[in-house]
Formats: structure tokens, C-alpha cells, sequence
């Protein structure tokens, strides 16, 4: 159910609402928007009484949301979600692109500051790179846990770049929120409810990868289970589904992008690594990403790929990287997006205790 307030609520009044839902048993949940505050009301208590809450001081009218997903839902909150960062410019969603990029994994210092150098320079605001790997072997390349968190906090302090990596279970993801800006959700754990549930009540922006079956309908389901928590910082990633098709590591379902968006109010970035597999692929879809309407993309890029501990076979060479840059700043406009460049890129040398 949504309740919606009148253009001239004052914050008092929005309050008192979100208490009597509350005392009725019920969670609140206010997005103020551009012109009004949205009310999102979820809970298996049962009805809610319509007409005692259309009583209330400052009530425009209450909407009953058919959708499964609520807060997700556009009904909810007609604006795009933007998600800022606070002491920069970056930002996931509206019309700046947002530019993901870094290693599948952090193997080192050397090489985790040698990459984010370099994509830093190209113009990427976000860095991505693996502390823990959830892998199909138990014998391949876990991460490195902490010291990698450590090593990226070391690399937001020196380049200016928000750090984005996943968490597996419920003990990483603490960790991941003490020291990144934003935790990721693995398309292994898209379903994973109660990950899902503590994420959300971390107040941390979370990145979820679709599962590689998912449908639409699911994949916003498990963005409502962390919103059902508190948290309305959700950025939806494609990452490829798993089909009959062995050209690729996986299918990049472009035509997701444009679904979401009908439907949803929260940003959605493509994935065209994974969703490929294939470095070959990744800048075609990466351009193909932009044009379709894509928040924003999420490359791998190593300068030794061939050396790499995890998916060296996708990751792009820095100089593919800025190739992709300059392509996709062409693109942009067309599309009606723009693409933030000319980040200040200072030595690499000194160590800081980044912790956030």
C-alpha cells in the first residue's frame, strides 16, 4: 500500500503518519520525491484500514500496490533513484554514467594500485575489486579477505575512487561495510534471504547482481527484500543468464535494462564481463549497454591478464579500457547521458588507514 501526502505536508506530519502505520503493526517506509513524500506500507499483518489513515492530517489519497515488489516499484516512487557519495562527485543513477572498473581480484598492492591508477586516469569514479571469491573449485583463489579491504581503502584515499566489493556470507559482509562504499551481492546470493535482509539494515548502498536464472519479477523481489529492511540504496547490475549458448561464459540480457526501468525506480549497470566471458565481447556490449539505456557499466580490467588469479580470460587491458572510455563518451549523448572525465590522479606512494 502507498499512502501519499500532500505537496504541502510538513515533515511533522509525515511523521505522525509513519507512527500510526507503525502502531498498527506495519512498517513505514518515506521517499520523499520531487513534489511529494511517498509512504510505502509493507508486513503481513494483514489490510490496513484505508480510510482511517486517508483521515490523517497531511493524506492526499492511499494507493493499494498490486505489484509484489512495493518499494521497488515505480508506483511507490515515480523519480529515478540517485545514489550519491558523499565528498565527491560520483554517483549511480540520473544522467551521469557511472564507470565501474577494476580487477576481479586483489592479488596485491602493487597490482591493485597499478590498475586503479591507470583506470582512474581514464575517467572510472568507482573501483571493483574482490576480497572474497565465492568460487566453483574450493581449491581456486579465494581473495585475500581483510588485507584487501585494507589495500582498496589505501586506493579510495589516494585516487578519489568509491570502492565496490561483494561479501559472501553474513561475517564478510560487516566487514565489506566497515571499510567500501558499497557492498555487492553475487548473483550466487541474489537469493540468499537472510544476506539479503541483513544487508539491508546496514544503511550501506548495496549492488545486486541478478542470479543467473532470475527472472525480472525475481530479481526485484530480492531488491525489496533489502528495502523491506530500511535500505532503499539498491543498484540493480546484469550480469548475463545462464543459457544453451557456448560462445559465451554466459547471455548478457540487454533487454533487461529497458524492463527495469519501466518498472523500477532503482538504477540498473551492465555487467559485460561476466555476462560474456570474453575480453573480445567485452567492449561491443559495453557500447551496446550505453546505447540501451544502462546507469552505467562494470568492466574487469587487469594489466597482466594473462597472469591473473581469477577471470583473466575477460578482463580488458588498460588501454582496452580507455578505448571503451572514449567510445562510450561518443554514445552518451545520444542516449541523452553524460560521462564525468579528468580525474586527479596523484602519486602512488604513502599508506592510509581508510577504514569507513
Amino acid at each position: 500500500m502507498l499512502v501519499v501526502m500532500k505537496a504541502q505536508a510538513t515533515p511533522e506530519q509525515v511523521q505522525a503518519v509513519c507512527d500510526h502505520i507503525e502502531q498498527l503493526g506495519f512498517r513505514a517506509h518515506p521517499m520523499p520525491g520531487a513534489q511529494r513524500t511517498a509512504i510505502g506500507v509493507t508486513g503481513n499483518q494483514g489490510e490496513v484500514d484505508r480510510g482511517n489513515i486517508e483521515e490523517l492530517s497531511g493524506v492526499a489519497e492511499v494507493i493499494r500496490v498490486s505489484k509484489p515488489y512495493k518499494l521497488a516499484s515505480r508506483d511507490v516512487k515515480e523519480e529515478d533513484t540517485i545514489i550519491r557519495f558523499e565528498g565527491t562527485d560520483a554517483q549511480i543513477g540520473g544522467r551521469s554514467l557511472a564507470i565501474v572498473a577494476g580487477p576481479c581480484s586483489i592479488e596485491s598492492r602493487e597490482q591493485a594500485f597499478a590498475i586503479a591508477e591507470q583506470v582512474a586516469k581514464a575517467g572510472a569514479q568507482f573501483f571493483r575489486g574482490g576480497a572474497y571469491k565465492p568460487r566453483t573449485s574450493p581449491y581456486a583463489f579465494q581473495g585475500l579477505g581483510v588485507e584487501a579491504l585494507k589495500i582498496m581503502a589505501e586506493i579510495r584515499d589516494q585516487f578519489g575512487l568509491r570502492i565496490i566489493t561483494e561479501a559472501i556470507d553474513n561475517e564478510t559482509l560487516e566487514l565489506v561495510a566497515e571499510w567500501a562504499d558499497v557492498i555487492q551481492i553475487g548473483a550466487r546470493n541474489m537469493q540468499n534471504f537472510s544476506l539479503l535482509k541483513h544487508a539491508g539494515r546496514l544503511r550501506k548502498p548495496v549492488l545486486l547482481k541478478r542470479g543467473m536464472s532470475a527472472t525480472l519479477d525475481e530479481f526485484l523481489m530480492a531488491a525489496e527484500y533489502i528495502m523491506s529492511e530500511g535500505n532503499y540504496e539498491v543498484i540493480l547490475c546484469e550480469r548475463g543468464v545462464r543459457t544453451f549458448a557456448d560462445h559465451t561464459r554466459n547471455t548478457l540480457d540487454l533487454s533487461i535494462v529497458p524492463a527495469v526501468q519501466r518498472l523500477s525506480h532503482l538504477p540498473i549497470l551492465v555487467d559485460p564481463s561476466h555476462g560474456t566471458g570474453k575480453r573480445n565481447k567485452v567492449l561491443p556490449m559495453a557500447r551496446a549497454a550505453v546505447a540501451v539505456g544502462a546507469d552505467g557499466v562494470l568492466v574487469e580490467v587487469h594489466h597482466q591478464p594473462e597472469k591473473a588469479l581469477s577471470d583473466g580470460p575477460q578482463s580488458i587491458y588498460p588501454e582496452q579500457f580507455v578505448t571503451m572510455m572514449n567510445e562510450i563518451e561518443q554514445i552518451a549523448p545520444v542516449v541523452h547521458r553524460t560521462l564525468p572525465r579528468g580525474i586527479h590522479v596523484e602519486s602512488t606512494t604513502g599508506v592510509h588507514d581508510g577504514r569507513k
